[in-house]
């Protein structure tokens, strides 16, 4: 559904179809009583809201919704590829399905689509023929928008307009009984802002689903400021029916996936920006070394530009420019350059043929010859040495290095030059290794910029030994795996200070959502909280920006030796 289309079609014009003309006799004079009692209605204090919440969790039986019942009855507004997703698992959770579109044929496409889904899946035998067609039963058409009057749940689907769906949720509330849960599955917009234009702010919510919705299983519940907990609790239970893993988040900008998504493809390009290493060395290091599936620009094609850096613009400026959410020019430029990814003629960060991405150099294994290597002491000493001897390289044992020797230093956070002066070494022969990940699939080697040639391609050479590839970078605070996923680990420890969402839910939206390895809280444990505040800190000193200061999560925990998912004590 486009811009306010549903309102004039469905409601102030007359079209081809029964009902029409009269809905709108019928709904306006409702709709204007509700606007005049939610104008009168006196604000409530956040004391009062508090007392409101608790009673209705105390008194669920006041807004009763039986998820069992076998007439439960789902409205979906909008059945685009959200609406339809949402219809199909709700559906086969034996979950009535009315679709309502102002669309005269979007809703029967979206019932064909899903049926013809089902089917495919019978053919394939993933479900029995007998449930397809069962399946497909459960699913009607609302021509218009009255037809919703039977729903316990409604659920909007429609363009993400703010006012499109304030208009929208008023129009609910004239056709739906007192107890239906109204609820949005927005990802951008604020769900209080939606509910303020309800007489029933509490009942309504968000349902932010994540495309394609039969294959993503995360669903994020997220209660406005004055939602109802009874609405959220009845749509947790709602997504579990459907066979979702449903995560609880208060409204914010972005929720909870959204969100924390914000520090790998931010970090990736301050990465670039600042001349580290090529997009694509970028993509190589971060699937090697840190585990990703996709690297952040492989991402960035895939999604497309146009949706990307609106994204990260709108939560940057949601939160007044927040530093850690900053995005980066170069997707701006790209963006009105019409780089979009493969969307836009196959061109993006990468060129693509026959749906693959064309090949991005490799650089060579240099020839050079390996002096003796000596590794300081320092830093991640240990898994540098066993390598390097594993390699064959003849280690210096002295406690400084001899004249001729490669230097390997290993920092956490810092760049090499700032570990060769730490070191009291010689630049020119020094190289620093990223040992924070392992070694096994990726070597990541950095030079500072006095590092000469001759050193650089000897240490190459020796990490190149045995086949594993080796990418050089560009001095650089933190490397580029050590930084990103530094950063991913501060915003997630944000995002639980902030009392957005619980430990445990943040770090399963994120690998559900996101397919992260880890979650943000995990990752920080398994590499440890202490050493990602220590990479925290280093890039706060060298570059004086805001964006890299720890959270107080954070740093709380990581003096304390906690876990980073050692929920808050509740006072």
């Amino acid at each position: 559904m486009q811009g306010r289309d549903w309102a004039v079609d469905g409601l102030f014009r007359n079209r081809t179809g029964a009902g029409s003309a009269c809905e709108a006799e019928t709904l306006a004079p409702k709709i204007a009583e509700n606007e005049r009692e939610r104008q009168s209605a006196p604000i409530p204090t956040r004391r009062a809201l508090e007392c409101t919440h608790a009673s209705s969790a105390r008194n669920n039986d006041l807004v009763p919704l039986d998820l069992e019942r076998p007439d439960l009855t789902l409205g979906i507004v909008g059945t685009g590829v959200m609406g339809r997703g949402i219809a199909q698992i709700a559906a086969q959770a034996g979950i009535r399905v009315v679709l309502y579109d102002t669309r005269s044929d979007a809703a029967p496409a979206a019932r064909d689509y899903v049926t013809t889904a089902l089917g495919k899946l019978a053919e394939k035998g993933r479900i029995p023929a007998e449930a397809a067609a069962r399946v497909a039963r459960q699913l009607d058409i609302a021509h218009v928008l009255t037809h919703l009057s039977s729903c316990q749940v409604v659920i909007e689907a429609i363009a993400e307009d703010l006012e499109a769906k304030r208009e929208l949720f008023q129009h609910l509330e004239a056709v739906v009984a007192e107890d239906c849960i109204l609820a949005t599955n927005t990802s951008s917009l604020q769900v209080t802002a939606i509910a303020a234009a309800c007489k029933r702010p509490e009942r309504v919510a968000g349902f932010h689903f994540f495309n394609p919705v039969p294959l993503m299983k995360v669903v994020e519940v997220v209660d406005g400021v004055r939602t109802a907990p009874w609405v959220c609790d009845a749509l947790f239970a709602f997504a579990r029916r459907c066979g979702h893993t449903p995560v609880r988040a208060q409204d914010s900008p972005g929720f909870i996936v959204n969100h924390a998504g914000r520090g790998f493809g931010t970090e990736a390009l301050a990465c670039l920006r600042e001349g580290v290493a090529e997009f694509y060395e970028i993509d190589r290091i971060l699937r090697d070394c840190a585990g990703f599936r996709m690297g952040p620009f492989e991402l960035f094609d895939l999604t497309g530009l146009d949706v990307s850096h609106p994204v990260m613009d709108s939560i940057y400026n949601q939160y007044y420019q927040e530093p850690r959410y900053r995005p980066s020019p170069l997707t701006a430029q790209r963006r009105v350059a019409g780089l979009l990814g493969r969307k836009s003629e196959n061109r993006g960060f990468y060129e693509y043929a026959d749906g693959a991405a064309k090949p991005m150099p490799v650089a060579a294994v240099p020839g050079a010859g390996v002096p003796k290597v000596w590794v300081a002491p320092h830093g991640l000493h240990d898994e540098v040495a066993t390598t390097a001897s594993k390699l064959g390289a003849h280690l210096d044992g002295g406690d400084r290095p001899g004249p001729d020797s490669l230097i390997l230093v290993a920092p956490l956070g810092q760049d090499a030059t700032t570990a060769a002066l730490a070191e009291n070494v010689d630049p020119t022969r020094t190289v620093a290794v990223d040992a924070l990940f392992g070694l096994a699939k990726r070597r990541t080697l950095m030079t500072t910029p006095a590092t000469s040639a001759a050193m650089r391609d000897a240490a190459h050479a020796l990490f190149a030994r045995d086949g594993v590839p080796v990418s050089v970078i560009r001095d650089s605070p933190g490397f580029v795996a050590q930084r990103v996923v530094a950063h991913i680990v501060n915003i997630g420890c944000d995002i639980v200070q902030q009392r957005i969402c619980s430990p445990p839910d943040l770090d399963l939206a994120v690998t559900l959502g996101l397919g992260y390895p880890k979650g943000p809280l995990a990752w920080g444990d398994a590499i440890g909280a202490g050493r990602v505040a220590a990479i925290l800190e280093a890039l706060l000193a060298a570059s004086g920006d805001p964006r890299y200061r720890a959270s107080p999560w954070l740093r709380r925990r990581a003096r304390l030796g906690l876990s980073l998912l050692h929920p808050e004590t509740q006072p």
